[in-house]
């Protein structure tokens, strides 16, 4: 477990960069910074023989097993047309495989059978990752149907909708999640990832709790960017954002170019932490709105150090509460260049290093 610092983040007028994993990712604002996280290499076109969409017919074995096949190849693309396939089971993404459909008009949906099996850890993953290594998840709809099945059940929180577990080199691409009951898309214990142009949504009333959108937990280089994140359609929503610390540190890792709103339950981003660290973040040039907070911290079960971290050119829009609010053992907390309107104050606990600059209201 790293528990030290490591090289803090420089920030300029115009760019951000945070170090993941012995390199340095630029982030300049209004280009597209590069993931080293490419997921799988594999070219070769695998076909999910038996997979008929929009036929009520349960596909989930024979894309697990184009999947399974794939792997045993030394890995290739399981591509999957337009249309709606409807999934008993969850799919397990396997090392060296890319999961790929035609766009968001490719829908895996959970049926009304969904919640008789379990994933690996308990949880009821649409797709999970469980290990695997250089893999890709790419241009589909992945629906849990948490509008028509009850998934308030044991287990709900153990695995995910979209759920990068235990692997590196991860690549989350082009997916949109609807109807979730559970977090959007979570990476866990997981190193060297890339979540980028996805789109979430809650439009649930009532239903769940702790609907949050994309989620990082016990992982460390990787980076979140160009994402619309909407928790805030229905009334369920929690966080858009989150880096979360529960067995290990979050670290090295790149919020940047996001558009979220946070739900009802939550806020735009937060920094939850227990017994270990949330260091070496960069949360820069997203937008921020209709929240009821805009960046904040949060603490269950310890009180560990939040530090190296650089919140920088983000737009706060509409939000409820606090901007940015930071409370908790702070140093080296860099707020810089944000534009409020109609959204509280930054406020961040006074420690050594920590700084707020250039804060501007826009409206």
């Amino acid at each position: 477990m790293r528990t030290t610092a490591g090289k803090a983040a420089v920030l300029s007028a115009v760019a951000v960069a945070i170090v993941l994993g012995g390199s340095i990712v630029q982030a300049s604002r209004g280009t597209a910074s590069s993931c080293s996280a490419n997921g799988s290499s594999a070219t070769q076109i695998r076909h999910a023989d038996g997979a008929n969409p929009d036929d009520s017919v349960d596909d989930s074995l024979p894309i697990q097993q184009a999947i399974d096949a794939a792997a045993r190849a030394g890995g290739a693309v399981v591509q999957l047309p337009a249309g709606r396939f409807d999934l008993d089971r969850s799919l397990v993404l396997k090392s060296n495989v890319e999961l790929k459909g035609a766009g968001p008009s490719t829908v895996l949906k959970a049926t009304s059978n969904f919640l008789d099996s379990e994933g690996p850890h308990g949880g009821h993953p649409l797709i999970t990752t469980d290990g695997a290594t250089n893999v890709t998840i790419s241009q589909l709809t992945a629906d849990q149907s948490g509008d028509v099945l009850n998934g308030d059940t044991a287990g709900r929180l153990n695995e995910y909708l979209v759920d990068v577990r235990h692997s590196s080199n991860a690549l989350v691409e082009g997916v949109s999640t609807t109807n979730p009951f559970t977090y959007s898309i979570a990476v866990v214990d997981s190193s060297n990832f890339c979540v980028r142009n996805n789109t979430t949504a809650v439009t649930t009333n009532g239903r769940y709790n702790q609907l949050d959108g994309i989620h990082i937990t016990d992982s460390h280089s990787g980076v979140v960017e160009g994402n619309h994140v909407d928790q805030g359609k229905g009334a369920d929503g929690d966080d858009g954002l989150v880096a979360q610390t529960i067995g290990a540190p979050v670290y090295d890792v790149l919020y940047r170019n996001n558009d979220v709103r946070g739900g009802s339950h939550g806020s735009g981003m937060q920094i939850a932490v227990g017994n270990n660290e949330a260091f070496n973040i960069t949360v820069a040039n997203n937008r921020f709105w209709g929240s009821p907070n805009g960046i904040r911290t949060g603490y269950y079960g310890g009180s560990a150090a939040i530090h190296d971290i650089v919140i920088s050119g983000n737009t706060f829009t509409d939000n409820a509460g606090p901007s940015v609010y930071f409370t908790g053992q702070l140093t080296n907390i860099h707020v810089t260049g944000s534009a409020i309107c109609r959204s509280g104050d930054v406020k961040v606990t006074s420690g050594e290093g920590n700084d707020v600059s250039d804060t501007k209201n826009t409206c």
